[in-house]
């Protein structure tokens, strides 16, 4: 006796059904399927101090290997970009950071005891002219980072120098600490 398999509805795509057979139970999207900035920003919202909204594409001035300026009190003069944090990979294509970017460095110049550690650090002002929504190009004469903690939080209590619009409107304890924002 032939019995029919039941098939799958057509409601739901086949990308769905194939990478989580559950997907079409629950109301949760599955993380393969949504894009890398939208799994960045649910990343982020699970964490507390982190960043808050989501940020749009600009140009991405900060390369692996590239030095920074530490423009915050905590000791540190220069930061080494290591990694990018949130960045998938392309075969022969360094990953770059830009503007309100979170990276892992480590401290080249400073005091010893924050030297040769990888930190977290966050990218505040860019050499590389980025374009913003109103149509403005801007950019500014130094690359430099602060360094954060893992959520987010600043290790130093102060900024030197202006701080990008993009880069306070998603980290609210950078902003709060910067003395102007441009």
């Amino acid at each position: 006796v032939h019995v029919p398999v039941p098939r799958p509805s057509r409601e739901t795509p086949p990308v769905i059904r194939r990478v989580c057979p559950s997907a079409a139970f629950t109301n949760e999207i599955p993380s393969l399927v949504l894009s890398s900035d939208t799994r960045r920003a649910r990343m982020a919202s699970k964490r507390k101090g982190g960043t808050s909204g989501n940020k749009f594409r600009m140009a991405l001035g900060l390369p692996v290997a590239a030095v920074m300026n530490c423009a915050d009190n905590t000791g540190a003069k220069n930061l080494y970009v290591i990694s990018v944090v949130g960045w998938g990979s392309r075969l022969n294509r360094l990953p770059a950071a830009a503007c309100g970017d979170m990276v892992m460095a480590s401290v080249k110049k400073g005091k010893p005891d924050l030297r040769k550690k990888v930190t977290p650090a966050v990218v505040i002002r860019q050499r590389k002219p980025f374009r913003r929504k109103e149509g403005v190009y801007i950019y500014f004469e130094d690359n430099a980072g602060v360094i954060v903690n893992p959520k987010g939080e600043m290790k130093g209590s102060a900024i030197t120098g202006p701080v990008a619009k993009e880069c306070a409107d998603l980290w609210p304890r950078i902003a709060s600490a910067a003395n102007s924002i441009v």
